[in-house]
């Protein structure tokens, strides 16, 4: 690429600026703003432009029906849990799940975490009011501390800094485990040494066991077990905060092509998806995949309007739409929505996000949800796609490796007395650990009947 060319695709890159931007924090010294995007700019890339495409393949063969894609995670990272332990089991749960829904579905599993970057979320007021006193709402550790209190929740532009260094050590954790032996899927049983012994588990050391029993047979058949050792983990997180995902963009020195580094895959949320806004303007020059959040009141033309911005071409596996209509509307408004896309050719991979469209407050008042509704949805979803003849691609959940209670119901009948036992989320509950294995085991049954 031409010196020229490559400064045209530079300035493309800060248009975003111009445009109207939601969901960015008051930052309360530009100066000291500018000077952490500045350090930002020059700091070593998260992810490569070559796993990005690699990413970008294996999205393309979901869309077709020939892989599924497995993304999980924290509502919101902190700052705080971003250790060793907690990062380990979230990836053990991605890993037991994505198992599970191999050998169940007999499919390749995209293996993809909502981690290294998930430091900031959207929220519905710009402040919150307690005891008479009114201060900025918490908008993730990126931004802002949990305390109320005026010094915790002033933003601060400096813990971009304090994210982009997390962000980075979690991705050096995910890549020991994934490519140091302990992914290794002859290790299924090990997977679930530590956790609390429930139904889930027994469930899932039967599957185990006859993984075991089909290894052994390849063992003697002469298979090599190369392959099987490692696996490709993704990172990905909502490009919220336009300045830490433009400081993060860099020229690949190899086609001269722009590529956002903080991870593999992006998406834009439902709050932030309007088409002549930055996010979409600053998404739509990156190479990455990307995705978008569709909730209930997304129309066909809505879609196609963000397949013309962000995919004009119909690339595979470039665009993802993550629908997230809840277990009530799903069967009603999903189907029109696939049908009007489906019409105008350019594929996308179709992915259900079960999780924020039924979001309740339990008797006691915690943010919760139901297990038993958020399979609904994801009923719901591929009975859609079932109906239509299209491809229910992947699946996004909140989730946690630990033994939470966040979210309603399960084989341990979690109720609302339990939910104090440990909630620990500051945002959105998260499926914790069982409860992720047994929606894996019900959706490798709804892969398997589809």
């Amino acid at each position: 690429m031409s010196i020229e060319a490559s400064q045209e695709v530079l300035s493309g890159l800060e248009r975003w600026r111009e445009l109207p931007a939601a969901q960015q924090p008051q930052w309360p010294d530009r100066a000291v703003l500018r000077s952490v995007t500045e350090e930002l700019r020059q700091s070593p890339p998260l992810v490569f432009a070559g796993e990005a495409d690699s990413l970008r393949e294996k999205l393309a063969a979901a869309s077709r029906g020939e892989a599924f894609l497995l993304q999980g995670g924290d509502c919101a990272e902190t700052f705080a849990e971003s250790t060793a332990d907690r990062i380990r089991n979230k990836i053990r749960t991605i890993l037991q799940m994505a198992a599970v829904l191999t050998y169940g579905a007999s499919l390749p599993v995209i293996k993809m975490g909502r981690m290294a970057g998930q430091f900031a979320k959207p929220r519905s007021s710009e402040l919150e009011t307690r005891d008479g006193i009114t201060l900025p709402c918490y908008r993730g550790d990126a931004v802002n501390g949990h305390p109320f209190t005026e010094a915790d929740r002033t933003p601060d532009p400096t813990r971009l800094l304090g994210a982009y260094h997390r962000s980075a050590t979690t991705i050096n954790l995910i890549r020991a485990f994934t490519y140091g032996g302990f992914a290794d899927l002859r290790l299924v049983h090990e997977w679930n040494r530590g956790f609390t012994s429930n139904p889930a588990y027994a469930r899932y050391e039967v599957l185990a066991a006859e993984i075991d029993r089909a290894m052994r047979f390849m063992r003697a058949a002469g298979v090599d077990f190369d392959a099987l050792k490692t696996v490709d983990f993704y990172s990905s997180h909502e490009a919220l905060l336009l300045d830490y995902e433009s400081a993060m963009t860099r020229i690949d020195s190899r086609t001269g092509d722009p590529y956002n580094t903080s991870a593999h895959f992006l998406w834009i949320g439902e709050r932030t998806r309007q088409i002549d806004g930055a996010h979409v303007d600053l998404l739509a020059r990156v190479r990455n995949p990307i995705g978008v959040k569709l909730g209930p009141s997304t129309t066909g033309d809505d879609a196609l309007a963000l397949m013309d911005r962000l995919n004009p071409d119909g690339e595979p596996g470039r665009l993802t739409f993550i629908t997230r209509m809840g277990a009530g509307k799903i069967r009603d408004n999903l189907p029109g929505l696939v049908e009007q896309v489906t019409a105008d050719g350019r594929p996308v991979t179709w992915v259900c996000d079960p999780m924020h469209g039924n979001t309740i407050t339990s008797p006691s008042g915690y943010k919760t949800r139901e297990l038993a509704t958020v399979l609904d949805e994801v009923r719901g979803f591929f009975e859609v796609h079932q109906a239509l003849g299209t491809v229910p691609g992947g699946l996004h959940v909140e989730l946690t490796g630990d033994d939470v209670t966040e979210v309603l119901g399960g084989s341990e009948k979690v109720d609302d007395a339990a939910l104090a036992r440990r909630y620990e989320t500051l945002v959105d509950p998260r499926l914790n650990h069982q409860q992720s294995l047994e929606m894996a085991f019900d959706v490798a049954e709804m892969l398997r009947d589809h």
